[in-house]
């Protein structure tokens, strides 16, 4: 008896996940992000200098409120906005694990600079 009601409950509560799944998939429409993500649109690269490469990232974000669109861990994603309203770049943690990262001297952006000395420079516009 016990067993039979554990398994009514589980059934139900399956049910209800699957409910409430079957709803957040409809408000979200075709193309739509959901709060706090964000998806690369447009990637390009330009390597035509030697030993240089030129990397133009667009990126789509629906960021929650209080949040704006930056960088964590060399991707996209939705950082406190008072990081970018004082250009405290560094605090969205926005190199890899491995990797360093300091503010450019006037404030428009950071370096992350890899355990073997490469450097990868990024400014924001």
């Amino acid at each position: 008896m016990q067993l039979l009601r554990v398994a009514w409950a589980l059934a139900g509560a399956a049910i209800c996940c699957f409910v409430i799944l079957l709803i957040h998939s409809r408000l979200l429409k075709e193309g739509q992000l959901a709060a706090g993500t964000c998806e690369i649109v447009m990637l390009d690269r330009d390597s035509s200098q030697p030993r240089r490469t030129i990397a133009r990232q667009t990126a789509r974000c629906a960021c929650k409120k209080g949040q704006i669109a930056g960088t964590t861990r060399a991707m996209p994603a939705c950082v406190d906005a008072s990081i970018v309203r004082t250009k405290q770049w560094c605090e969205m943690v926005p190199c890899l694990d491995d990797e360093g990262c300091d503010l450019l001297i006037n404030t428009s952006g950071w370096t992350c600079t890899q355990p073997g000395g490469r450097v990868k420079t990024t400014t924001a516009l």
